[in-house]
Order: C-alpha cells, then sequence, then structure tokens
C-alpha cells in the first residue's frame, strides 16, 4: 500500500467520504457497520463507470435520432450514409463526390469594368478543377484584393490566385505551366494569357525610364508604349501606321520603344534589337528602325551579324564602335529586361502596344490607333482634333 492509498484510507476511517460528506451524523456514532476501504473505492470506481456509459450511450441516441430526422426531413446526411454512395440529390441539386481536396480560389475583379467579370472563365475553370471554391473579390474597393493582387504581382484582371492544394490536382500535373508560384507564400497565380483570358483592365503600366527609346516629350499628356519584334511581318506593317499616326499628334504623345524578340519564331529578331541598340548609341536608332524593317526579308534569311554590320556602314556610323558593341551584345541585359516585362503584362505576341491604360493586341489599322489616342485626349472627332 503506498502513500496515497495510506491516505484515503485514514481519511475514510476518520469517517470522510469521497464525496466530501461525513459518515457520522451531527458526530454521532452509527449503529451500522463501517465500510472497509476497499468497498468505498470499489463504489467509487462503479459509480464513474456509470456516469460515463450514460454520456456514451447519450452520444449514441443523439446521433441516431440526428440519422432518423435528417432521413425523414431530407435535411441533411450523416457520414456514415455519404460513406456509401458518391452521388446524392438534396434541395433541388446534385451533389458529387470526388478524391481531391478542395481548392480555395480568390477570383480578383472590378465591378465597373465589364470585361473584368469572372463568370466564363469560373465556368471553364469548374470543369476542369470541380473542387473549388471560388472567393470574389473588387480590386476597385476591397483593400485586401489589392493587398492580394500586390502580393501575386498581378498587372492586370480578371486574375485568379490559387491555394497550394491545386498542386494535388491532375490538371496541375498536366499543365502546371500554366500555374505560377508567389514568391511569398505557398500560393500560385494563373498564367490567364496562357489559357487565352483577355485582359479587362491593367493595374499597372510599363515603366518608362532613361534607358528607354522614345520620342516626344515626356510629359506629354498621351504615352504609347510598343513592345516588338524587328522580324515580325506584323510589327512591319504597325512600324508605319505608329510613325504615320504619331506625327498627327506633335507634342501630345510620348513614343516608346520596347524590345521584344520572340525568337522562337523569328530566329535573328534579337540580333536585330541588339543592333538597334547600338545604334540608338549613336543617335541613329529611328533611321536604322526603318532600315531594318524595310529590308526584313533580306537579313532574316542569315545567321550571324554581318548584315547588322553592313546597314551600319551604309548609314555611316562609326563602324569600329558599332561592331564592337554588336560582338559583345553590349545591350542584351536591357532586351531581356523589356522581354521580362512584357511578360508580366501578359505578351504573347507583337506587336503589344499601350496607349496610356488601353492595350492594342497585334497590328491595329489606323483608325484604332487613332481612336485610342483620341480617347485618352478628350477628342470625339477628326473635327475637334483639327480645331485644336
Amino acid at each position: 500500500m503506498d502513500f496515497t492509498e495510506k491516505k484515503e484510507r485514514k481519511e475514510t476511517e476518520d469517517g470522510a467520504s469521497f464525496l466530501g460528506g461525513s459518515n457520522d451524523f451531527d458526530g454521532m456514532p452509527s449503529d451500522e457497520p463501517t465500510e472497509s476501504w476497499e468497498e468505498t473505492v470499489l463504489k467509487k470506481k462503479v459509480k464513474n463507470l456509470t456516469a460515463i456509459l450514460v454520456v456514451v450511450a447519450g452520444l449514441f441516441v443523439g446521433s441516431l435520432y440526428v440519422d432518423i430526422a435528417q432521413l425523414v426531413t431530407k435535411s441533411g446526411f450523416s457520414s456514415q450514409a455519404l460513406s456509401k454512395t458518391d452521388i446524392v440529390s438534396a434541395a433541388g441539386k446534385t451533389w458529387v463526390a470526388y478524391d481531391q481536396p478542395i481548392v480555395r480560389v480568390t477570383a480578383l475583379t472590378d465591378e465597373t469594368c465589364e470585361k473584368c467579370q469572372t463568370d466564363e472563365a469560373l465556368v471553364w475553370l469548374r470543369r476542369i478543377a470541380p473542387t473549388v471554391s471560388v472567393e470574389k473579390l473588387d480590386v476597385s474597393k476591397d483593400k485586401n484584393a489589392k493587398e492580394i493582387a500586390e502580393s501575386a504581382q498581378v498587372m492586370f484582371i480578371p486574375a485568379f490566385v490559387f491555394s497550394k492544394e491545386i498542386a494535388e490536382l491532375s490538371i496541375f500535373e498536366q499543365a502546371g505551366q500554366l500555374f505560377r508560384k508567389l514568391e511569398k507564400g505557398d500560393e500560385y497565380a494563373l498564367d490567364t494569357a496562357q489559357v487565352g483570358i483577355p485582359v479587362g483592365k491593367y493595374l499597372e503600366l510599363p515603366e518608362i525610364d532613361e534607358k528607354d527609346i522614345k520620342t516626344g516629350p515626356e510629359d506629354a499628356p498621351v504615352r504609347v508604349v510598343e513592345f516588338t519584334d524587328f522580324q515580325c511581318p506584323y510589327c512591319k506593317a504597325f512600324h508605319d501606321t505608329v510613325q504615320t499616326t504619331l506625327k498627327e499628334y506633335g507634342d501630345k504623345a510620348l513614343y516608346v520603344f520596347k524590345q521584344y524578340p520572340i525568337t522562337s519564331i523569328h530566329p535573328q529578331a534579337e540580333s536585330a534589337a541588339l543592333a538597334s541598340e547600338c545604334a540608338n548609341e549613336q543617335g541613329k536608332f529611328t533611321e536604322y528602325a526603318n532600315t531594318l524593317f524595310s529590308k526584313q526579308d533580306e537579313w532574316g534569311k542569315t545567321t550571324g551579324s554581318q548584315k547588322f554590320k553592313d546597314y551600319a556602314r551604309v548609314l555611316k556610323l562609326d563602324t569600329a564602335k558599332f561592331n564592337a558593341c554588336v560582338d559583345e551584345k553590349k545591350y542584351q541585359e536591357k532586351v531581356t529586361a523589356n522581354m521580362e516585362e512584357g511578360k508580366k503584362f501578359g505578351i504573347s505576341g507583337t506587336p503589344g502596344t499601350f496607349v496610356n491604360g488601353t492595350f492594342l493586341n497585334g497590328a491595329v489599322s489606323k483608325e484604332d490607333l487613332t481612336a485610342a489616342i483620341d480617347a485618352e485626349l478628350g477628342m470625339d472627332s477628326e473635327e475637334e482634333k483639327k480645331d485644336e
């Protein structure tokens, strides 16, 4: 017998029960025989066990009652019932079981922007990932939406940010390149440009700094930023459109040229871009760019950089300086940075042009370019432009 048992036994023998009461009445001796210490302990254990059985029985009866009530009222389903089927119907809806986790999706949109709505995209999304649970947030008025957009480096909307569970779905195994893991946290952003979801509205615009090739006043009310490829035939056609159109606006427009050589289909495009940067170094970008576009079919069939050096000589550039610039790929870092910037804005083809916050995809007509610039200037017609 250990110390505790001795203490409990002593207290019992002195008349104190396990419930804290006395076995005596007003201190008077009892005529009934006193229980032994072992009998008292046994009674306590029986009492505790009885209480536990009552609780367990109550839980069982309660669960059974819930199952029966839900069955009668058709208001729900028990876990036991759901474990025996993959599909149930209730309240006019059909519920299907999946062996995939729930994926939380934050859809960033703007109620004031008609092109920013996510309904059509979500229909497609639910077809390929039926276990997504979507929360829509409006970037125009929801602070949390703005924070998510900034954290996910979202440049435009609509945008979709997925919880880490997306990596467990089959769609991720099949097309993981469509999802970009965020630098902070364990979430993923959908590459909407690759999927083909059109841009509704840009939250940020391309940066313009002293390294960029540009013409026009820095404080012009309209900024035309073009991402282009010297070997792209559509860029060649649009080049003339841009130059002709911008002459009509004088100091009201700033034109910014961004390199976007798509070497997967235009193998000499990057060499042309690097050569044009070397020409810009000597103040002859416009002349050199015009030559590259006009002779696109000629140099496009070559390899190496000799043709680009020949054009520099014809334009009377400092050929020694130009050739060294080309050979050492002096502006490779800048061209790469232009490419990375374009990708962030979802540009997948050229030309891609920003007129302030309006994006023009492809070689649009002069009329479309003019309309975009006029809209930014608040001009409604050619007559109003002429009056000014």
